[in-house]
């Protein structure tokens, strides 16, 4: 799991020991941004709103923070372990515009919870075909 920015810094050497890197979105969102999912609903509304935030970063990956630190730790792993496979698990993985991010970079797979399964689906495919 990389969850933590150190982690996506480091991640060609964790790539030598590693077979696959599991992006835990929600802890790389928390410890990347400084914030306490358990406390962000009170104070997220009014940041969006106020465009701080485009979006809530734990709906929707903030790409210019927690993406770049996945972009950059995909780069790095893969440098190191050329076809090291990539995703992500947590909420973001059923997250359309999440979705599209990922399959952007060249992720391998999205995990999400169950109820977010379809959507997910349905979003990799149309990113997929966007792509192609």
């Amino acid at each position: 799991m990389i969850e933590l920015p150190r982690a996506a810094l480091r991640a060609a050497e964790i790539a030598e020991h590693a077979q696959f890197f599991s992006f835990g979105t929600n802890d790389l969102t928390q410890t990347t941004l400084g914030i306490s999912r358990d406390d962000a609903a009170r104070f997220l509304g009014p940041y969006v709103e106020k465009g701080i935030y485009a979006k809530d970063p734990f709906v929707s990956i903030d790409e210019d923070g927690v993406g770049e630190l996945v972009s950059l730790a995909a780069t790095r792993g893969r440098s190191a372990k050329p076809g090291l496979k990539l995703g992500i698990c947590g909420e973001h993985g059923g997250d359309p515009a999440s979705i599209r991010f990922c399959e952007g970079l060249g992720l391998d797979y999205v995990s999400c919870s169950p109820y977010r399964v379809p959507i997910a689906r349905l979003a990799a495919a149309q990113a997929a075909l966007k792509k192609g």
